[in-house]
């Protein structure tokens, strides 16, 4: 007859090893839960939607316009944000009464089409040029977000990672919950970007 008791104290030493070893490292180096706290991504985002944050995806590849990021304030590192990335290093994003433009490195200059913006704020215009390591982040539900256009550019070291996985609600169940590709038009041609 088999020892049960033995075979119960490997099964939990096993289940205690394989926490530590993979389950601990995933968590701390890897993803991260995320709440998200407020309505300034509506309606990509609501309130208390449950996420999960990839944090080694800008180790391998930079920030690109249009990714969800979650981000340490750069004015509190204690506060978690979660916006859109606008604007790249290296270039200038301008707001005219709420309409978005991006001059590229190399001088192009063309409109940004936003098709997740419900609630637009016209009341903004300004004007930023980016450095290198400097992002430019608005929330979707422009006029109840504060971002980039009230507290300044995001360095790149704020950025803990993109978010790559909506688990709650259940029925909004997705992955790479509001990606978003953009359609860039300028005056000679149309570029695509991811």
């Amino acid at each position: 007859m088999p020892d049960t008791g033995k075979g119960l104290l490997k099964d939990l030493f096993t289940l205690a090893f394989l926490i530590v070893v993979v389950v601990i490292p995933i968590r701390i180096f890897v993803i991260s839960p995320f709440v998200v706290d407020g309505e300034s991504m509506h309606p990509t985002f609501e309130n208390l939607d449950y996420l999960i944050v990839d944090e080694a995806v800008y180790d391998f590849k930079a920030p690109a316009r249009g990714d969800v990021i979650v981000f340490r304030y750069p004015k509190n590192p204690s506060i978690f944000y979660i916006k859109r990335v606008i604007g790249l290093p290296g270039e200038t994003v301008s707001i005219d009464h709420g309409v978005v433009s991006i001059t590229n490195a190399v001088g192009l200059t063309f409109p940004l089409d936003e098709p997740y913006i419900v609630n637009e704020d016209a009341t903004y215009t300004k004007k930023v040029s980016l450095g290198a390591g400097e992002y430019f982040v608005m929330g979707d539900n422009r006029p109840n977000s504060s971002d980039s256009r009230v507290w300044g550019v995001l360095p790149r070291q704020n950025i803990i990672g993109r978010v790559d996985l909506r688990i709650l609600p259940v029925g909004e169940f997705g992955l790479f919950p509001g990606a978003a590709h953009y359609t860039l038009t300028t005056s000679t041609s149309t570029v695509v970007t991811p």
